[in-house]
């Protein structure tokens, strides 16, 4: 295989019996292709594994940029490769391989490695995280170092660009064919079977000049064993039940999670992304989120039920004999599929009407009015859920009531105890609500409910349902003389009156106080983690040459405004996957073209275009503080999406910037591809992943959208305005 040689000559430029640069370039394409596909397939796994939130979300996604980039660096420590394209194609066969092995290994991490219902802290979380992307992570990065040495042996101009704008050109096709294959319901584990096999046989189809006839019967017959795994071998229906100690009797993939049923002493239970979301003996959740808020307007005739369908909620509305229709929306509709194969009672009532939409963006588009309005969600853990939690949203739900509706959701979860943190969430959440109402009312039970109004608001819980004749099996006089207890009472009224910021879309207080509440958990060393980060953050700056420094910058705004984009096209649009799939694609397409341009128009001036890039980088993130919190406003002013227009035209505008500066940048003459390759490619990896996991798990949360923007055009300007123009 490979000989490391310690006083190895650097990699000259050699002329080969045919020319190798199509087998690379292909190869790489297809490198692409497949990474991204299993990074997609891998994250969404370990999401469901560990607590799915942006903090997490951004531990595993540096985890992937910064292996890969270390591996970029194993494959420069590789001094003399003899038959380099050989293993190349081999390598892109065995990662698909490999990639198939991380994901069985992930589903075993629940229930094998962790128990079936711990909470794993940050650290167990990157960890796992590492050990198990570091196979595929590493050698995909060595790979693409030694595509780059191979089209320098080639006499190939500029081969670390060439690589380049090969791997985003196929990364795009990846996207798109993720995307497509998501919203078929392909479970993730079939999905990597079916693509190891597809790699497997593109290796057989490409080696006949690079491979023996030996591999090419291996790498097929591999490809055939792969094939019939994916297609007889139940691998969807195995790994599941690895995850599960009750016995799995449905699974579905969706475009927005996993959907697992379970069976268990014969109490059914529903999973999404590894949650709970409804027990079949679970009354209590059921009853607590609906008879507080109904209780208020006993003449109620249509009820808006946001979540909490699938955990039969919808059926205790109709206890109350004024109700004529409730109407249930779930963002799911793979969650809402299963509710209707087992658990039938749900929705069995000809008066409820379930749609399959996001909340936020039914709410937006419906001229529908309702009497009363419940957010049946867990807490505001991610930003997904934050934003059916802040100001904008309570405007929303009001414009939907009519006159004098009821407006309910609960947050927190009290036992006779109110933690600072507790109180600091209440405080916030009455604040947020009494920015639409004028009347609001806090009665705790399990969780802590709050009440908004226009009209009156009472705590006389149990004489209103006696007089309606509802008799609720768990919220009944006693249990509400017991929950509803003067002291109680005194208590959460005390809490939520604690002076506390309101909760906005791009400032989301709620989701920041449940996230110190969560890590409060843990003994984990934040201080000590946030200064490696700002540690790692200086060095980089201070240590890198003038030309990585700039492609390090450019990474981290590249990651930081993505995100960005991605937030508020959650917030203003919905969370439609489509929609985030089209904005991922383009992002990369923009790469590619910015890459594509950058080889068509050479430049003898290129340390000075580089640095144009950085300032066009520092000014786009100026662009986007300014437009980005705007765009509702230009879709109410214009009467058209206009705002999305200019999301997706600022989308394409910046990963073309980046694509061409990176392309630049790696066209530096140096002399040798095997230092260039890691050393450009891992300040890129690098600045993207300290961006992903500072902006996702700190910035956007604590500081908000303008200033994180505003930070990533500091941080270009400032290393462009340093950077000589020339030598």
């Amino acid at each position: 295989m490979f000989h490391a040689a310690k006083a190895a000559p650097t990699d000259q430029p050699l002329q080969g019996a045919y020319s190798r640069r199509p087998y690379v370039i292909v190869t790489v394409g297809v490198l692409g292709a497949g990474a991204v596909i299993i990074q997609l397939a891998l994250m969404r796994e370990l999401l469901a594994v560990f607590s799915a939130n942006e903090l997490t979300f951004g531990i595993t996604l540096s985890c992937w940029l910064v292996l890969t980039a270390g591996g970029t660096w194993l494959g420069a420590l590789v001094r003399h490769i003899p038959h380099p394209v050989r293993h190349l194609v081999g390598g892109t066969a065995l990662l698909g391989v490999v990639a198939l092995a991380e994901g069985l290994a992930i589903r075993s991490l629940r229930g094998g490695v962790f128990g079936a219902g711990e909470t794993i802290d940050p650290l167990g979380t990157t960890y796992g995280t590492l050990l198990v992307l570091a196979p595929f992570c590493l050698g995909s990065g060595m790979l693409l170092t030694f595509g780059c040495r191979i089209l320098f042996r080639e006499n190939e101009g500029h081969p670390v660009a060439r690589v380049y704008l090969a791997d985003v050109a196929g990364a795009v096709l990846g996207a798109v064919l993720f995307t497509v294959w998501l919203g078929r319901g392909i479970d993730h584990m079939t999905l990597l079977a079916w693509l190891a096999a597809g790699l497997c046989a593109f290796a057989a189809g490409i080696s006949r000049r690079t491979w023996g006839h030996r591999f090419r019967l291996v790498a097929a017959a591999g490809a055939v064993v792969l094939a019939a795994l994916a297609w007889f071998g139940d691998l969807a229906t195995r790994s599941t039940q690895w995850q599960y100690p009750a016995l799995v009797v449905d699974h579905r993939t969706t475009p927005y999670g996993r959907v697992v049923v379970t069976r268990d002493a014969g109490q059914l239970a529903l999973y999404e992304n590894g949650v709970p979301v409804s027990f079949s003996a679970n009354a209590a959740a059921a009853e607590e989120i609906v008879h507080y808020a109904l209780a208020q307007r006993p003449g109620a005739r249509s009820v808006l039920l946001v979540g909490g369908g699938v955990a039969g909620a919808a059926p205790e509305v109709l206890r109350h004999p004024t109700i004529q229709q409730v109407t249930c929306v779930e963002l799911d509709p793979g969650l809402l599929m299963a509710a209707r194969e087992h658990l039938p009672n749900a929705f069995a009532d000809a008066r409820i009407r379930v749609v399959a939409a996001d909340g936020r963006r039914f709410l937006q588009q419906t001229a529908e009015r309702f009497d009363v309005i419940l957010i049946a969600l867990p807490d505001p853990t991610t930003l997904q859920l934050n934003r059916l939690f802040t100001a904008e949203f309570f405007a929303l739900a009001k414009r939907a009531l009519h006159p004098a509706g009821v407006f309910a959701f609960g947050t927190g979860y009290y036992v006779n105890y109110i933690s600072p943190e507790l109180a600091a969430t209440l405080g916030s959440a009455r604040a947020t609500l009494a920015t639409a109402f004028s009347h609001v009312a806090v009665l705790p039970g399990a969780r802590v409910f709050f009440l908004g109004s226009d009209g009156p608001l009472h705590r006389d819980i149990a004489p209103a349902l006696e007089q309606l004749g509802v008799a609720p099996r768990l919220v009944n006089r006693h249990y509400l003389a017991a929950t509803l207890a003067p002291d109680r009472l005194a208590d959460v009224d005390r809490a939520s009156l604690t002076p506390a910021p309101i909760n906005t879309d791009f400032r989301p207080i709620l989701y920041v106080l449940r996230l110190r509440q969560w890590l409060s958990q843990f003994s984990f060393p934040a201080g000590a983690f946030g200064g490696t980060l700002v540690l790692v953050f200086v060095t980089a700056l201070v240590r890198l040459p003038a030309i990585p420094r700039l492609v390090f910058a450019a990474g981290y705004a590249a990651s930081t405004l993505e995100l960005a984009l991605l937030v508020t096209l959650q917030v203003c649009y919905g969370s439609l996957y489509q929609q985030i799939g089209l904005v991922t694609a383009l992002f990369m397409a923009g790469l590619a073209l910015g890459a594509a341009f950058a080889r068509r128009h050479p430049s003898g001036h290129l340390r000075r275009l580089v640095r144009t890039g950085g300032f066009a980088l520092g000014a786009l993130a100026l662009v986007c503080a300014l437009l980005l919190p705007r765009l509702g406003a230009i879709d109410a002013a214009t009467g058209t999406p206009g705002g999305y227009t200019v999301l997706l035209g600022l989308t394409l505008l910046i990963s073309g910037v980046v694509g061409a500066q990176f392309a630049y940048a790696a066209a530096q003459p140096t002399g040798n591809a095997a230092r260039q390759a890691p050393r450009i490619f891992s300040a890129d990896l690098v600045g993207a992943a300290l961006g992903a996991l500072t902006v996702s798990s700190f910035m956007l949360p604590e500081w908000g959208l303008v200033p994180v923007c505003l930070f990533a055009a500091a941080l270009n300007l400032a290393c462009a305005a340093v950077a000589r123009p020339s030598r």
